[in-house]
């Protein structure tokens, strides 16, 4: 078969030899099918690829999920353990008619630890979340022991009262000078009640 005799007019494909019309079908079909994959299959790949990526990160969610269904058990035994916690704490918070006997507790208190006071002045109470704080500028005068005793005095006492911002300096030997700030808690009435509902309806 001499190629130079072939005309190649494509309208004239229908005189073409046989082997040429064969070999044109065949690369004819793999330009076609070249080109579906590029328009059709590589788009349908990345489509994919990205259903892929979202199956992962569907099964992560669920892992994480089925996790926690697992523990919620436990973690409904720890929230009742917290509430107890929290409710015993709430009783050692002294009520508005109780702040006036805690005062005089706490400078008592002190008083019975040997300590001189210079200023017991009650601040304006700071509100919080579900409770009101009580601050108490003090100034005493007194020995290194009659502090610690002052201290562990504060804690024993039946309400919940805490010491802050400690400062102690040399006053006349051997007598020591104590800036701090004592602070009770007072329960602002029925928060964690209205907390608890909140809780319920979410």
């Amino acid at each position: 078969m001499n190629l130079s005799e072939v005309n190649w007019d494509f309208n004239a494909a229908g005189t073409w030899p046989f082997p040429i019309k064969v070999a044109t079908i065949v690369l004819v079909s793999i330009l076609v099918a070249a080109a579906g994959v590029y328009y059709i299959s590589f788009d349908q790949l990345n489509e994919l690829e990205q259903l892929e990526k979202k199956e992962l990160e569907l099964k992560n969610t669920f892992e994480i999920k089925q996790k926690k269904a697992i523990n919620l058990p436990d973690y409904r035994e720890q929230l009742k353990q917290i509430e107890a916690s929290l409710g015993e704490m709430i009783k050692q918070m002294p009520t508005k008619a109780e702040v006036a006997n805690l005062l005089i507790d706490i400078s008592q208190t002190g008083l019975a630890s040997g300590l001189e006071f210079r200023l017991f002045k009650p601040a304006a109470a700071i509100r919080k979340d579900f409770y009101s704080e009580l601050p108490i500028n003090i100034t005493v005068i007194g020995k290194y022991e009659e502090l610690g005793l002052f201290v562990s005095g504060l804690a024993s006492l039946p309400r919940i009262v805490t010491v802050h911002n400690v400062a102690i300096s040399p006053t006349e030997p051997p007598l020591l000078k104590m800036d701090a700030i004592i602070k009770t808690y007072n329960e602002e009435s029925g928060s964690v009640k209205k907390k608890k509902k909140k809780g319920r309806r979410r």
